[in-house]
């Protein structure tokens, strides 16, 4: 019977111990392995100055040269919005033009930012202005974070370059069950996703051109292996803790009758 009990008590705090959630203090951007090749080429193509403009996108534009020009000049247009020290909001059409004012339908879709810039401002100096500056911003592009993030949610992309780590900044950091090493950017088309796997426990990460975000990436970040097994055990204790109970009622009992 003592060895039943003792049994039973060592089993108890063995489990007690183990369902236990200590945190987990997570050690980023270690220097894994020196870094090789040249990184520098592949974040000169990565970034929101070659995203293509598409059906939808909502184009911020203001002339740096004179923005009464751009205000006044779209109180006709009925796509417009916005105010003079921003620039007007104008949505791109499903044909893939946007409608401006005294120039009328430009094609954009397809185009970068800076293509369509240019594009732009050439027609404003044929049609009315001599040296206009245009501006062009791209105002609907985010990503989505989801997982073991502090914020998760839907945020804005308002730079050219934007790299995971700043966002993960925006949005508070990473929780205490998040697996810093398996963090999966989810990009491209419904039909053909493909999913990038970042390492943020080596230092190469801050300069790996994959963790500069694009509009449209899914950022997911998964439990660690303690915090999984955590859970296990916690939805082991709710199923079994009946069960437990009873046993422990019974050895009590056991116990005192014994006696």
């Amino acid at each position: 019977m003592r060895f039943l009990i003792y049994s039973y008590l060592a089993f108890a705090l063995l489990f007690g111990c183990a369902s236990c959630s200590n945190k987990q203090y997570q050690v980023l951007f270690e220097q894994k392995k020196s870094i090789s090749g040249d990184l520098s080429l592949q974040r000169d193509t990565v970034g929101l100055n070659y995203y293509r403009i598409q059906p939808q996108d909502i184009l911020q534009i203001r002339n740096l040269q004179g923005e009464k020009f751009i205000v006044n000049a779209v109180a006709t247009s009925t796509t417009s919005g916005g105010n003079a020290a921003q620039g007007e909001s104008f949505q791109v059409e499903e044909n893939g033009t946007v409608a401006l004012p005294v120039i009328g339908h430009v094609k954009v879709a397809g185009l970068t930012r800076i293509e369509a810039k240019k594009i732009i401002e050439d027609l404003y100096r044929k049609e009315l202005l001599k040296d206009p500056i245009i501006e062009v911003k791209i105002t609907n592009l985010k990503i989505t974070m989801l997982g073991e993030v502090k914020g998760p949610g839907n945020y804005p992309l308002t730079k050219d370059r934007t790299t995971l780590v700043e966002m993960i900044g925006a949005a508070g950091g990473l929780t205490d069950k998040a697996d810093d090493a398996n963090v999966k950017i989810i990009r491209g088309t419904e039909a053909n996703p493909k999913v990038t796997v970042i390492d943020l426990s080596d230092i190469r990460s801050v300069n790996d051109p994959r963790a500069i975000l694009q509009s449209g990436d899914i950022v997911y970040f998964a439990q660690n292996k303690r915090a999984i097994r955590n859970d296990n055990l916690q939805n082991f204790t709710t199923v079994f803790q009946p069960a437990l109970l009873l046993f422990n009622t019974a050895l009590i009992i056991l116990t005192l009758v014994r006696r």
